[in-house]
């Protein structure tokens, strides 16, 4: 196993929702230690530097409409094979095929409002971490 890091983001429907709290815990229990935190309000500028792969796809309108509607809560998680731990808790995209006890199971509205970002992928981790922190707010 290989201690490493990813970034967890809590979208705007669960942060609404109050469910910022539950979820942490889900991934603490899952082993994952928060190393940073904060809560922000992303911009359309933001939104669309985050999520360049996806600029001019069919859902992206819809997915930066809800990213800019209210607060997101940007973690660092740290741990053994952190990655691959983050996604297993936070389950399938879709809701509805997510595993039972899955944050995106018990969370999320929709497909398109499935409660939390992850990084698939050591790359994807360091720059999505580094679009939200800079190396004096991880500790």
């Amino acid at each position: 196993m290989t201690t490493e890091r990813t970034l967890c983001v809590v979208k705007p429907n669960a942060v609404k929702d109050n469910n910022i709290g539950a979820i942490i815990k889900m991934l603490e229990d899952a082993g994952l230690k928060v190393v940073g935190l904060k809560m922000t309000r992303l911009s359309t500028d933001k939104v669309e530097a985050f999520y360049a792969e996806h600029v001019g796809k069919p859902f992206f309108d819809g997915l930066k409409e809800f990213m800019t509607s209210g607060k997101v809560v940007a973690m660092v998680l740290e741990g053994d094979d952190a990655i691959a731990v983050c996604r297993k808790v936070m389950g399938a995209t879709n809701p509805e095929k997510a595993d039972e006890g899955t944050i995106r199971k018990l969370y999320a509205a929709s497909m398109t409002e499935n409660a939390v970002h992850g990084s698939d992928a050591p790359e994807s981790a360091a720059r999505e971490i580094a679009f939200y922190f800079d190396n004096f707010s991880i500790l």
